[in-house]
């Protein structure tokens, strides 16, 4: 099944109050989701990490693997991109991505739902 978006933006923060290459922890609609800026682009994924099942993904390391902007996970290093949620080390493991953007100097998340 293909994700599907919700309609609603939720506001996270404001755009300064993100730093580069660092996470967030934000309730989005109940959902704890992890926002990320990294090479000037925004990002957001679940927080909770799919292997170790604890929501620490917003504390991951933010990198990149062949050009491709990764997140580490802080608890057992594996790798996601953060373009896709697909694990990198783990085949059939992924994080649920979520659509982030800024408008008017806020950040902003609007979560997919799995249909």
């Amino acid at each position: 099944m293909s994700p599907s978006l919700t309609l609603d933006w939720t506001p996270v923060c404001a755009l300064d109050r993100l730093d580069p290459d660092r996470g967030v922890a934000a309730l989005v609609d109940g959902v704890q989701v992890a926002v990320f800026r990294a090479g000037g682009e925004l990002y957001a994924v679940d927080n909770l990490d799919p292997v170790g099942g604890v929501y620490v993904m917003s504390r991951g390391i933010v990198g990149s693997r062949a050009g491709t902007p990764t997140l580490a996970s802080p608890l057992h290093k594996q790798v996601y991109d953060l373009r896709t949620g697909r694990c990198l080390d783990l085949p059939g493991v992924a994080l649920r991505r979520h659509e982030a953007r800024c408008r008017d100097g806020l950040v902003e998340v609007r979560l997919r739902q799995e249909e």
